[in-house]
């Protein structure tokens, strides 16, 4: 079943190094304590980064989420911006690494003496984990689109768990994913408490009518990276675009729909609750905004290559 995180097969990932605290080792070698907070309790938060012709995309966007979750939830990173630029660095310089690279960092706040979730009971300083991969998003994908179904599983209010900070409880969307699998879809799409639409079990959403892109306010969802610079290419291009709640009918009647993240960039959605859009190919505002958000990456990496 197709997925918006489906990658092509590369041999090469049985022999990258994956850091884990200062240590390096081969992908079957690689290990957490069982009394990490993050697989006790959930308790961490981690960026997911693309690595294009020697350069991390969006490297300074991805901080700013990363350190702003750090501060919201209290989890120290132990290094500045520049200490963990250069961290990541080291990492992809290991492997070699220069292209067609998805990097996933993860911060936990570190071990415990006990399962628990007092961070009295630490014994350790914040647990890092670095698995840079050779990942290149299935092209079938995109060509064909995913299908999506409206799940039971609600996003919780701010007040609940902010599913603004990029956090590893994740068991809600997991649960939404599994049950739109059960439906014969690829993935979830999740309403907000109120029945708006927010966005997807592990991708943002965006659908268009009458000319008009549609996406959540934000409240709701993961401040995506690859939503935000979609968001402005559309006000860029002076193409309108509503930040604002709708409701399902409005997808349901839409003229085409697309998931946003940082793996996959921009990928169509062929079919919502068994409404297909189209002809099941990306619609043409959806191939222009492919174009655009493609050529605002190659901006992004220029700026930071050395001249």
């Amino acid at each position: 079943m197709p997925s918006t995180h489906q990658a092509l097969a590369d041999e090469r990932n049985e022999h990258i190094l994956i850091y884990v605290d200062g240590e390096y080792s081969l992908r079957h070698e690689a290990k957490v304590s069982v009394f990490d907070s993050a697989f006790l309790v959930g308790d961490g938060i981690w960026e997911g980064i693309r690595l294009h012709d020697g350069q991390l995309a969006f490297l300074d966007r991805h901080l700013d989420r990363l350190f702003s979750a750090s501060a919201r939830t209290g989890i120290d990173l132990g290094m500045d911006r520049a200490g963990m630029t250069s961290l990541l660095e080291e990492v992809l310089q290991r492997n070699e690494m220069v292209d067609g690279v998805h990097v996933r960092l993860m911060v936990s706040r570190g071990r415990k003496k006990t399962p628990s979730q007092h961070p009295s009971n630490l014994v350790s300083g914040p647990t890092i984990v670095i698995i840079p991969e050779y990942k290149q998003a299935d092209p079938s994908v995109a060509r064909s689109g995913v299908t999506l179904h409206t799940s039971s599983v609600r996003r919780p209010p701010p007040n609940t768990l902010d599913q603004r900070i990029n956090c590893h409880s994740k068991l809600h969307e997991v649960m939404a994913l599994i049950e739109a699998v059960e439906a014969g879809c690829d993935e979830a799409l999740m309403l907000d408490v109120n029945g708006h639409v927010a966005t997807c079990n592990a991708t943002n959403f965006f659908a268009i009518t009458d000319g008009e892109v549609w996406t959540s306010t934000g409240e709701y969802c993961l401040p995506g990276i690859t939503r935000e610079v979609v968001i402005e290419v559309c006000r860029g291009s002076e193409m309108p675009i509503n930040v604002a709640d709708f409701p399902l009918d409005l997808v349901h009647g839409a003229d085409e729909a697309f998931v946003t993240g940082t793996f996959g960039g921009i990928t169509p959605v062929r079919s919502v609750d068994g409404i297909e859009f189209g002809d099941g190919n990306a619609g043409p505002i959806t191939s222009a905004l492919t174009d655009l958000y493609e050529k605002a990456v190659s901006a992004d990496i220029a700026t930071r290559k050395t001249p």
